[in-house]
């Protein structure tokens, strides 16, 4: 089969498309053909790399839309020819992926492959975040950090859904502002001084809660514009920079702040990933409901996919066609 792999950590060049073989499925396990698979920051970082966990040839990515090419018996409860989501075992960027059936989900028939191709992690990520980390209520002001990323789309959307007050949003580049608003945000500023920019915005009161992605100095400056009794939600790392909050910015104010890992939660409770996503095909199946595309590049071009997440330039979600 086709794969796309890295045999060192480093630059976009370390991507490689090569001949690999077909992987074998164990008890449990489910063998998928790849239709699509996409980019998420976490690639990037993965690919960067910690060489003190290098394991090379190494292939990357984590999510997958498909169709089941084998199971290991008639206990599964998969056949060939199924459509599935998924999150296979050792990455995604291959023509062909093992995945626990734990972590894989049949697609529903009024569902397009393609919508749901470009959903996996952001959906799942920002469904939990959403419905089970925090509970926004129509008193509730947000900020949505990298509002016009995957997740940041998916959070605008599900924010409003469940009725968020006002629904505010962070890009790198106005230009990206657009697709936040399209979307459900009521104002969307850029980094520069945001905190400021958000307490002026909200008369004072800053907001209640802040889905912070970035971490470094951003997780910082939050605090700034924190509403008293408000949720800082910590769920990624983009920056690549450590934020530090001082326990004096929590106590006193009544402020608290949540953590949240998908990588985490697939591999000590998938069973939590079970249960909600009946409730994410339902969101997909509903029509006002949006899955920005940003850019479709086919698997031999994984290079330029990279390279074009790490430029910041997109709006939606990155895929790959396999």
């Amino acid at each position: 089969m086709k794969a796309v792999t890295i045999n060192e950590f480093g630059p976009a060049s370390v991507l490689t498309y090569v001949e690999c073989p077909k992987p074998t499925i164990s008890a449990g396990e489910v063998l998928i053909r790849t239709t699509y698979t996409s980019v998420n920051f976490a690639d990037i970082k993965n690919r960067t790399g910690n060489k003190a966990k290098a394991n090379f040839p190494m292939i990357l990515g984590l999510d997958v839309a498909g169709v089941i090419e084998e199971t290991f018996d008639s206990s599964s409860l998969f056949k060939k020819g199924d459509r599935v989501i998924a999150f296979p075992r050792n990455g995604s960027y291959a023509e062909y992926v093992v995945a626990n059936e734990q972590l894989v989900f049949k697609i529903p028939q009024d569902v397009s492959l393609e919508k749901v191709a470009a959903v996996p992690t952001v959906s799942f990520l920002s469904y939990i975040l959403t419905h089970q980390i925090v509970n926004i209520s129509s008193e509730d002001t947000v900020l949505i950090h990298a509002a016009s990323g995957g997740v940041g789309t998916m959070l605008v959307q599900m924010t409003k859904k469940l009725g968020a007050k006002k629904i505010i949003g962070t890009v790198s580049d106005m230009k990206k502002a657009s697709i936040a608003y399209e979307l459900g945000a009521h104002h969307v500023l850029t980094y520069d001084n945001f905190s400021a920019r958000v307490n002026d915005y909200t008369e004072g009161h800053g907001v209640n809660i802040v889905f912070d992605s970035i971490a470094g100095n951003i997780t910082e400056e939050s605090f700034n514009c924190l509403a008293l009794y408000g949720t800082l939600v910590q769920f990624g790392n983009s920056s690549g920079k450590v934020g530090y909050i001082k326990t004096a910015d929590l106590h006193s104010s009544c402020r608290n702040v949540r953590g949240f890992s998908l990588g985490t939660t697939r591999a000590l409770k998938p069973r939590m990933l079970q249960d909600v996503a009946q409730d994410i095909f339902s969101l997909l199946k509903d029509g006002n409901f949006q899955v920005p595309i940003a850019k479709v590049f086919a698997l031999e071009d994984m290079q330029k996919a990279h390279e074009f997440m790490e430029s910041r330039q997109q709006q939606g979600k990155i895929l790959i066609k396999v």
